[in-house]
């Protein structure tokens, strides 16, 4: 499987337990999907929130986020690490 790292926009203001909602909801369907959410990151200033996971496809992290109600503005394969 592939790494994935989704940006989400617009949500100025998120709390540390609204992101942990969030993540949970995501977390509860991923199997659908054969997706993995790894971690999730949030800067409330800037409302913007970032995702790491393990899927199939792009497509795949995209239909978890939309079942779980926060589509991703993008969705970014990460190919390399170390």
């Amino acid at each position: 499987m592939a790494r994935y790292m989704d940006i989400h926009r617009g949500m100025k203001g998120i709390t540390a337990d609204q992101l942990k909602q969030a993540h949970e909801a995501d977390l509860a369907i991923e199997k659908d999907e054969g997706v993995h959410f790894e971690r999730a990151w949030a800067d409330p200033e800037t409302g913007t929130v970032y995702c790491l996971s393990e899927a199939p496809s792009a497509e795949a992290v995209q239909r978890i986020h939309e079942r779980a109600g926060h589509k991703a503005d993008e969705v970014h394969a990460v190919p390399l690490q170390v």
